[in-house]
């Protein structure tokens, strides 16, 4: 709680307001891509903010890059889906069901 999770691409924030095909989780801090296209190949680097404690810190850079083989083999993307048999919602409350397709 009050963590904020921001992500820097080759040393500049992403803005992910003006991408759709950017999203970050503020539950966990990941960064997901949809469709990579050649221009997203650079470092990327995870920044996390606690207002509270007033401190920030970085992660270590991680470089994306492209296959040129287009063979994934084992990064095969793959569609896993881990929902509850049930889920309980209060008449009028509001519910939220997450769905991920996710692949390196």
């Amino acid at each position: 709680p009050g963590l904020s999770y921001t992500w820097i691409f080759n040393n500049n924030t992403l803005d992910l307001q003006e991408d759709s095909r950017r999203f970050v989780s503020q539950a966990t801090g990941n960064l997901y891509l949809a469709k990579v296209e050649p221009w997203d190949v650079g470092n990327y680097t995870c920044a996390v903010s606690s207002a509270a404690a007033q401190r920030r810190a970085w992660g270590t850079p991680t470089a994306l890059t492209l296959r040129g083989d287009g063979v994934m083999g084992e990064y095969e993307p793959k569609i896993e889906v881990r929902f509850p048999e049930t889920t309980y919602a209060a008449k009028g409350s509001s519910v939220r069901l997450e769905c991920f397709a996710l692949g390196k």
